[in-house]
């Protein structure tokens, strides 16, 4: 068996799963983070790299023999840290800067959406000169999207034009909003698809369901998640949809645009009555989604990431294990616009509980877990069902959070003893 090195970018709590699910690869001999954090210190060994910084990336990787770099946030992924490694002969879990355009421009991604006949929502892109005068024809009721990246906190969903007109003005004074996307209001439930492509081929991912909303009953502001399920009930037929209509379009689309995708392809989609429609592409594992879904995997998950950098897929759906997870997001009072960091944690108490729980926005300081972040921890239930699941994940985030902490109560309530579609 070829043992293999490898290097992960990233510090969040997606990146913890993803550190926790390399390690049980028997073929890993050595992980390292950067930067890593503290909760993923007993995993990988950190290291004061810069994931931005491509050149610094290549070198280390060079240096270190490593054999697979895996990226998990997009920020590097649009820097084209990616490509600076594989230019330096190192096999990469992520796409290029030009693959990663579906996410780090959504006017971008609109334009291949339209181009390959992949079924989305109608847009208007523009200034806000050209937003403002979209949301009145629209009556108010859209989705106003700033064009950049944002740390998922780049989209409105207003249902007046008073809203309409405050996400214009307040997501077009931001670095990431000089181009504005206005898009039409779907109805219906959300899931987020995602794909592994190696170039030529694509395995499924379970479905999965994210909570974008701070509150319960999906209100209050989006955030950057607070809770994810999976799997998400999906029937046969619109999975079929979803296949052909999203990632096998999508996969001909990259193909005749000559973009050699290897990564994940994270889609956002609505299931409205008249199918499903995609409301956005992301290019790498969804964070909340990945912390529920990797416990579930059937398969290595390293040897998955390094058949996608080699170009070597060769199964049709990635399996998963019977059963379910829950993941619900602890966050910091204050968050998303101002967190409030120093509130104490106690991960420990989860033991035994059939739960996992990732790490986001956490430092130990003298032997205690504190807050350091807006998301801080994803506490992930497992069991049989759906239910079960989520029994133990509510079970267990009281024994890990206390003051000065927030969380939703309804992660999962929603699709509970019926289907999506």
């Amino acid at each position: 068996m070829e043992e293999v090195k490898v290097l992960l970018l990233g510090s969040g709590g997606r990146e913890h799963a993803m550190a926790w699910a390399l390690a049980k690869s028997p073929r890993l001999t050595k992980l390292w983070a950067a930067p890593g954090s503290d909760g993923m210190a007993s995993l990988a060994e950190r290291v004061p790299l810069d994931p931005l910084d491509g050149a610094a990336v290549a070198r280390f990787c060079r240096e270190k023999e490593v054999e697979l770099l895996v990226v998990g946030p997009e920020a590097p992924l649009a820097a084209g840290v990616a490509d600076a490694a594989r230019a330096a002969g190192i096999p990469v879990f992520g796409p290029g800067r030009d693959g990663a355009r579906l996410e780090s421009s959504k006017a971008f991604a609109k334009a291949f959406m339209a181009r390959h006949g992949l079924p989305t929502a109608k847009a208007r892109v523009g200034g806000t000169a050209e937003a403002l005068a979209a949301v009145r024809e629209l009556k108010g009721r859209c989705a106003v999207k700033a064009d950049g990246l944002a740390a998922g906190k780049g989209v409105v969903v207003s249902s007046t034009l008073a809203e309409a007109e405050a996400a214009v003005a307040a997501l077009g004074g931001t670095a990431a909003g000089a181009t504005l996307v206005v898009e039409e209001l779907l109805t219906g439930p959300e899931i987020s698809m995602m794909a592994v492509l190696d170039g030529k081929s694509y395995a499924l991912l379970p479905a999965s369901q994210d909570h974008k909303r701070l509150l319960d009953g999906d209100k209050g502001p989006n955030t950057g998640g607070m809770g994810a399920l999976c799997p998400a009930p999906l029937d046969a037929k619109t999975l079929a949809t979803i296949r052909a209509e999203v990632f096998d379009r999508a996969l001909k689309g990259l193909a005749a645009d000559g973009v050699d995708f290897r990564g994940v392809l994270y889609a956002g989609l609505m299931l409205t009555p008249e199918g499903p429609k995609l409301l956005e592409f992301n290019a790498r594992l969804g964070d909340p989604e990945t912390q529920a879904i990797l416990p579930l995997l059937d398969a290595d998950f390293l040897e998955l990431c390094l058949a996608c950098a080699t170009g070597t897929l060769k199964a049709r759906d990635v399996p998963a294990k019977p059963g379910a997870c829950v993941s619900v997001v602890v966050a910091a009072e204050g968050y998303p616009d101002s967190p409030r960091a120093g509130a104490a944690l106690t991960p420990e108490a989860a033991s035994g509980l059939d739960v996992v729980v990732f790490h986001a926005g956490t430092r130990r300081e003298g032997g205690r877990w504190l807050a350091a972040g807006g998301r801080v921890l994803s506490v992930v239930g497992l069991g049989p069902d759906l239910a079960s699941a989520r029994e133990r994940a509510y079970a267990a985030v009281p024994r890990v959070a206390g003051p000065g902490l927030q969380w939703r109560t309804d992660v999962a309530a929603k699709v509970l003893g019926r289907t999506l579609a």
